[in-house]
């Protein structure tokens, strides 16, 4: 049953009711020869980059990104060289498990029903994200190159918070030499896309707003890097430089500044689905509390 909708302007774009297919098995829900399996992202995929790439602006109301920033626990910070991180509800164990426990509500609340909206998470495993990392980069502070790994399921969102920030987008150390997306020919010649795929220019840029959100799933999961240059501006910001340009909140703000971002202190909340949970540690600690 649905609830009433809000009079008040919704602060995220609202998902069309759409007539879905029946449930397809995980991970076939994020194929590379699909260039939209999710109808309801389909108007936020970024064209320039290959599958499946989406940027949804304006995701949070600003009251509720100053809350979320409010609520961030202080004493779980754990300090890196250039970034300070903490996980919830907990960090995976060294064969990448995670111990089952609930994310705390500030973390799910209103954010979870959003990307169930938009089902994003809906062919997961668990069917919704189990896991959040939180980091925090100050101006000049950033992320060499990495992949998220096989610990999670291929598809991860990403909310932005406090400052927009450059994202770098990038091909495995392999594939450096080109500068576009050129699968091999076997794949070309079976893939329905494979007259797009040429249109790729690799690596660039994803400018991520604040309250915006990143999705990546499938083949942009797993088949390419993602980074943050360290750096106290973006320069040379623009339709040919910046591949979701046409789906920034405010491209015109940037725009104003000369193409520039000067980055503040950037918090970014990542989502995804832990594979392996394991609830053994609930187990004994529920047995504890009984007693």
């Amino acid at each position: 049953m649905s609830s009433t909708a809000p009079t008040k302007k919704q602060p995220f774009p609202t998902p069309v009711e759409i007539s879905l297919p029946p449930r397809v098995t995980f991970p076939t829900i994020y194929d590379e020869t699909m260039t939209c399996p999710n109808p309801m992202l389909q108007p936020f995929r970024i064209a320039n980059l290959p599958p499946h790439f989406y940027y949804l602006p304006d995701f949070l109301t600003p009251s509720e990104e100053a809350s979320l920033l409010q609520k961030i626990p202080s004493q779980r910070w754990t300090h890196l060289a250039h970034r300070r991180l903490q996980a919830h509800p907990s960090t995976l164990t060294k064969n990448n498990t995670l111990l089952a426990a609930p994310l705390p509500v500030w973390l799910t609340v209103p954010i979870i029903n959003r990307l169930k909206e938009y089902r994003i998470f809906a062919e997961t495993p668990h069917g919704e994200p189990n896991h959040v990392l939180i980091n925090e980069y100050q101006a000049g502070e950033g992320i060499m190159p990495h992949e998220d790994g096989g610990a999670y399921a291929p598809v991860v969102a990403t909310i932005s918070l406090g400052a927009s920030i450059c994202l770098d987008i990038m091909h495995k150390p392999a594939h450096v030499a080109t500068p576009l997306w050129q699968p091999d020919q076997d794949a070309m010649s079976e893939s329905p896309a494979n007259e797009q795929q040429q249109q790729y220019a690799l690596p660039t840029r994803i400018v991520q707003e604040p309250r915006s959100v990143l999705v990546t799933a499938g083949p942009a999961y797993r088949e390419y890097l993602h980074g943050i240059q360290a750096r106290d501006v973006d320069e040379h910001l623009g339709p040919e430089t910046v591949a979701n340009w046409d789906l920034l909140g405010d491209s015109a703000l940037i725009a104003s500044h000369g193409g520039r971002n000067v980055r503040g202190i950037r918090t970014s909340l990542t989502y995804r689905d832990v594979l392996k949970v394991s609830s053994a540690a609930s187990k004994v600690l529920g047995g504890l509390g009984r007693r």
